[in-house]
């Protein structure tokens, strides 16, 4: 069983969860102690593809408190087989949605026209049956945000590095890029041709798909990622 209160085990995680995102890839490198403001953006991030952070829920659920995000964090990550390249998707930008709390200066894109932002459809599957429909285009926080965050203290980049955007969601339903948002914490389970689902279960497979919007109406198609449950050894 895995962790739980008052008495945690080792062993499989029984609360298994996916996190819809969207990796960021650094493709040229910044000087150790200078921070990358949010015009640089695109000067030093290559691409972005699709990201899969499997969660475990249980495990995080007993060590946050007080010991922080260390096992259920480093669980496992998934991405896809290729990086689409910022360029390709152009016609993809698109501003943040509507800030209702002042943003410090660092942080301040109201003036910028590298946003960040870009309008990406993403689609979460599991076992073929779609769960949700994540839209990118309504996270609160940009990528080039998160970057000039990062670095703010100095921190330096290196070409490969990849940063997620953290878990996609929109305001309905069946938005909510992860199960734990889906099934409100095991509350409202899923049901599949296999039955009900509240979290994984050996044997599932999860697949994550998007497209953006291309020139003339066309549409950027970015790299699957899929990954399949097995049982623990």
């Amino acid at each position: 069983k895995a962790p739980t209160d008052p008495a945690p085990v080792f062993g499989p995680s029984v609360k298994l969860d996916i996190e819809a995102e969207v990796g960021f890839v650094v493709g040229v490198p910044s000087a150790h102690g200078t921070p990358v403001p949010l015009a640089d953006f695109r000067e030093h991030v290559f691409g972005l593809s699709l990201l899969n952070d499997w969660s475990a829920r249980d495990l995080q659920a007993w060590e946050y408190v007080p010991l922080g995000p260390f096992l259920g964090k480093s669980f496992a990550t998934s991405v896809s087989a290729w990086v689409t390249p910022l360029e390709a998707l152009d016609a993809a930008r698109t501003a943040p949605p509507t800030r209702d709390v002042p943003l410090l200066p660092y942080l301040d894109d109201s003036d910028e026209e590298e946003h960040g932002g870009f309008d990406i459809r993403i689609t979460v599957e599991i076992n073929g049956q779609v769960v949700a429909e994540p839209p990118f285009a309504s996270m609160y926080w940009t990528a080039a945000q998160q970057l000039a965050h990062m670095t703010v203290n100095g921190a330096s980049l290196r070409t490969g590095d990849l940063y997620g955007s953290g878990t996609v969601s929109g305001p309905e339903t069946t938005q909510r890029g992860s199960l734990l948002e889906l099934t409100w914490n095991g509350r409202d389970a899923l049901e599949l041709p296999e039955g009900k689902r509240t979290f994984l279960e050996d044997g599932d497979t999860v697949t994550l798909t998007a497209w953006a919007p291309g020139p003339h109406g066309t549409r950027v198609g970015l790299g699957d990622v899929t990954g399949r449950i097995v049982t623990a050894p």
